[in-house]
């Protein structure tokens, strides 16, 4: 007797996968917050990302993900997005906190950039980053 493999697993999973796609809210729906957060995500990657390739492969010089210039560019996207959230924030829910964490973040992005590049300004950066993804889910959080 031969047996033929079910496709049962297949369809359940391809069922899940078109209940989460149907159940997700478009990007345009996202709040300030959520976006913030996303990119603050999209930034440890690349803390990370970039210390591990340049550890991995010492020889290899920055072009594009070492220059300092991306770095001060981000910080100030980063403090623009925080600047509409958090303190629409405060204007919304009356909490400060939210906009203190964040802040506080934000400054320790700011000092990463003037630490020198011994992996120091990495984690310097990756904690800032941290913290002000905090400050903007505290912010959201608050907001309901």
């Amino acid at each position: 007797m031969t047996h033929v493999a079910s496709t049962a697993p297949v369809l359940t999973r391809l069922g899940a996968f078109v209940r989460a796609a149907r159940d997700s809210r478009p990007l345009t729906s996202l709040s300030g917050d959520q976006l913030a957060m996303g990119l603050s995500g999209l930034c440890l990657v690349h803390c990370l990302a970039t210390t591990i390739f340049f550890a991995s492969i010492a020889s290899v010089g920055g072009v594009f993900l070492d220059n300092h210039l991306f770095h001060e560019i981000g910080l100030i996207v980063a403090i623009g997005f925080a600047l509409i959230t958090l303190v629409s924030g405060v204007l919304s829910h009356g909490y400060m906190m939210p906009f203190a964490v964040g802040s506080f973040g934000l400054g320790m992005m700011a000092g990463a950039l003037s630490r020198p590049h011994d992996g120091s300004e990495v984690l310097a950066t990756m904690i800032g980053v941290a913290v002000v993804a905090l400050g903007h889910d505290l912010n959201r959080r608050a907001r309901h």
